[in-house]
């Protein structure tokens, strides 16, 4: 009995050690139904809508939380809306490194045909470059497609770089 007694009052302690040691940290915002437009040097370079984002902007790591997903419009140098679209169901901005993490159902279109299906994408907003090394499918509107694990590129699919990649393409005649 008496190493019940003390194995619960350790159990309490470590309890209380670890509510000591957590840092709780809120939204400093928190938006339903955005609309943003991404400005650099005056040119929109893209266009985000969200059903919700959660602003941490306070925080020693700042980072931008969308947990409903995402629908991420990239506009071109000529301000014309890019030929990419990306869909995600959860997305987080890291601030100051300029990266967004895309996970679940991520999916890019662009309008020649091609898409690209995955689980989780980067995105390097200063560079303009995706990379992942989760399982990825890109496939053109004939049903040619490239898949394997980990691929890098550029948003305009004009430069890339894949791993571990098989390929089948179909002939159209």
């Amino acid at each position: 009995m008496t190493i019940l007694v003390v194995m619960a009052s350790c159990d309490s302690n470590f309890k209380k050690i670890q509510k000591i040691n957590s840092v709780p940290f809120f939204a400093s915002g928190d938006a339903e139904n955005i609309n943003l437009k991404y400005v650099d040097s005056g040119r929109v370079k893209a266009i985000l809508l969200s059903p919700r984002m959660l602003d941490y902007s306070q925080v020693k790591y700042p980072f931008t939380e969308f947990p409903k997903g995402i629908d991420l419009t990239l506009i071109d140098a000529k301000n014309q809306k890019s030929s990419v679209v990306i869909l995600a169901d959860y997305a987080i901005q890291y601030t100051k490194k300029e990266l967004i993490d895309l996970r679940g159902n991520v999916i890019i279109t662009s309008d020649d045909g091609k898409q690209l299906k995955t689980e989780q994408l980067y995105y390097d907003q200063k560079n303009d470059w995706f990379f992942t090394e989760k399982f990825y499918r890109i496939s053109d509107i004939d049903n040619s497609f490239t898949e394997g694990i980990g691929i890098d590129f550029d948003s305009k699919f004009q430069t890339v770089t894949a791993q571990n990649s098989y390929a089948e393409r179909n002939k159209t005649d």
